[in-house]
């Protein structure tokens, strides 16, 4: 079979040798299937399921599970989760929203009652129901192959035995510190003598042993409904909480339909409201409006379009993004490519506006981690999970060794807004996951951070697709973010040239300087399947501690590679 097809996403603008190229790591490529993940033992031990028959979403939850365990501020069952995932023998791509709702007592009267004049971002009170665990379910039932009790073995493993703490991973724990002093029973879990425990310290939490043996043996009934649903209304008890039994014991994840655009000839993937994903689409197609691909991609006016489309987007993002049960949102007249149009002509090629306004897109007629997963059929999940801020609400379940996470701290306190605090209302929601696909090449990726995601999101595709980068060097490449909603300042990595720094700042745009891989600008993964060649392709950023691994084949016992 003739290679030239094959590779043509990988050769453009790729340097003639590989001594002089800029990204650090190369893409890992495989026949099977490859697990990219933000901790290196969450990525081997879906790819150990993967070799145990597992489907690709075997393998995300078995790492996510694992990832719970390794990454506790990032994520955990307290939290939610949402997914994306592509089936290769129906061809057909799913939605997954595991995002809870806010108790059916909560309500911005109670709160005021209760002393608040803002929407608490910790606390009890910041806690809404936590979607992952029937998130986990509904995804296996449907899409997995091996035993629910399999794909948990890794994570309760480790979470006996212990495993070394990782160098990023520890840098968020020790600044998480003060939070966990807040609760003895989160000092005495998660603190060691008081502190955060060392870079290559054995970690272990018995208590979550025992949640993910409950979940293994009972399923997720014993997080909404057994052992541990009474942990999280005790804990919810004892700090005048109003969360009750039928909150947890109602809550249904749902099944979605996938949100899209096209930019130059790629189709790109998103999950709908009352996630971000809109965001990133709509910035997409402002940036397609504009002469992106006649840039390098480090040169000033690269940099200034993408992030005046960012500004752009974010305005409309900001005023109209909510739960759609509770709000009719203008989603069609919001991803429209005339109104894009519109929204670029607001731009100027040499000055940055700090002052842009939310548009008016026409209604139509009628702390976090990511995963990514392709499996050797090319089935690949796109699964995104979080606890929001680092260790959530800070309030962790006794006895259970998971904290329930603050993501209804994201509703806006005034009423009248479309994202206002209401009973059974699911907040704004910052973590999506992604996928694009054109002609052979299909591509799962995700980057976290908060605000930071939907245009990271519009920035590797756009590396991908107007500067040929592939995945390694698409998530390694710099980047800006801005995580507010007004004004001309914005964050960027030291990388970016001190010249073109310099022509920003002439622009207008006023420049906050991080590190080199800053953690501001979110770690994130990538997988690609070339169903042409059935080969896997796989990244992971260095801004996290975590690798692309592949599925090791069964080569010790001589037998002959598994048909594809």
């Amino acid at each position: 079979m003739p290679l030239a097809p094959l590779l043509i996403i990988f050769t453009i603008g790729m340097p003639m040798s590989a001594q002089q190229r800029t990204q650090a790591r190369s893409m890992v490529i495989s026949r099977s299937g490859i697990v990219a993940t933000s901790q290196t033992l969450a990525s081997q031990a879906g790819a150990q399921v993967l070799a145990r028959g597992g489907t690709a979403m075997d393998a995300a939850i078995a790492a996510n599970a694992m990832m719970t365990v390794v990454e506790p501020m990032s994520c955990g069952v307290g939290g939610d989760l949402f997914a994306l995932y592509y089936d290769a023998k129906s061809k057909k791509l799913s939605g997954m929203n595991a995002s809870g709702p806010s108790p059916a007592a909560m309500t911005i009267g109670r709160l005021k009652e209760l002393g608040h004049s803002s929407m608490p971002q910790d606390g009890i009170h910041s806690v809404t129901v936590p979607g992952c665990v029937d998130g986990w379910r509904k995804l296996h039932q449907k899409f997995g192959k091996l035993p629910w009790r399999d794909i948990f073995a890794p994570a309760r493993y480790y979470a006996r035995n212990g495993f070394p703490l990782t160098e990023i991973i520890q840098d968020h724990w020790r600044n998480s510190v003060s939070k966990l002093h807040d609760s003895e029973y989160s000092r005495t879990t998660f603190l060691k003598d008081g502190r955060a425990p060392d870079v290559g310290d054995i970690v272990r939490n018995a208590d979550l042993a025992k949640t993910l043996d409950l979940l293994a043996e009972q399923g997720a009934d014993a997080f909404y409904k057994g052992a541990i649903a009474k942990g999280i209304l005790e804990t919810s008890r004892k700090r005048s909480g109003l969360m009750t039994a039928a909150d947890l014991d109602s809550f249904q994840a749902e099944w979605v339909d996938p949100i899209k655009t096209t930019y130059r000839g790629w189709t790109v993937y998103e999950l709908p409201p009352n996630t971000q994903g809109v965001g990133a689409l709509a910035m997409l197609n402002i940036m397609e409006k504009l002469p992106l691909q006649d840039q390098s991609a480090g040169s000033t006016l690269a940099w200034h379009y993408r992030i005046e489309a960012q500004k752009l987007a974010y305005q409309d993002l900001k005023k109209y993004l909510a739960d759609p049960r509770f709000f009719k949102m203008p989603l069609e007249g919001m991803l429209s490519k005339t109104y894009a149009a519109e929204r670029a002509k607001l731009i100027d090629p040499e000055k940055a506006r700090c002052d842009f306004e939310p548009g008016n897109p026409l209604p139509a007629k009628g702390d976090t981690i990511y995963l990514s997963v392709i499996d050797r059929e090319g089935n690949i999940a796109s699964l995104i999970q979080s606890v929001y801020l680092s260790f959530g609400s800070g309030l962790a379940v006794e006895g259970f060794g998971f904290h329930l996470h603050n993501r209804g701290g994201l509703f806006e306190f005034d009423a009248e807004h479309p994202n206002a605090l209401a009973p059974k209302k699911r907040p704004f929601h910052t973590i999506i996951p992604a996928m694009m696909e054109k002609d052979n090449q299909r591509i799962g990726f995700g980057i976290m951070g908060g605000l930071n995601q939907a245009q990271a999101h519009a920035q590797f595709v756009s590396n991908i697709v107007d500067h040929g980068m592939n995945l390694q060097s698409a998530l390694e490449a710099p980047r800006f973010t801005k995580l507010n909603f007004s004004g001309c300042d914005v964050m960027v990595e030291a990388r970016i040239p001190a010249n073109v720094r310099e022509d920003l700042t002439m622009r207008g745009h006023v420049l906050d300087v991080q590190g080199d891989f800053s953690g501001w600008m979110g770690g994130g993964q990538a997988v690609m399947r070339d169903e042409q060649a059935k080969i896997n392709y796989a990244g992971s950023s260095p801004r996290k501690d975590g690798a692309a691994i592949p599925e090791p084949e069964d080569y010790f016992s001589g037998a002959r590679p598994k048909k594809r």
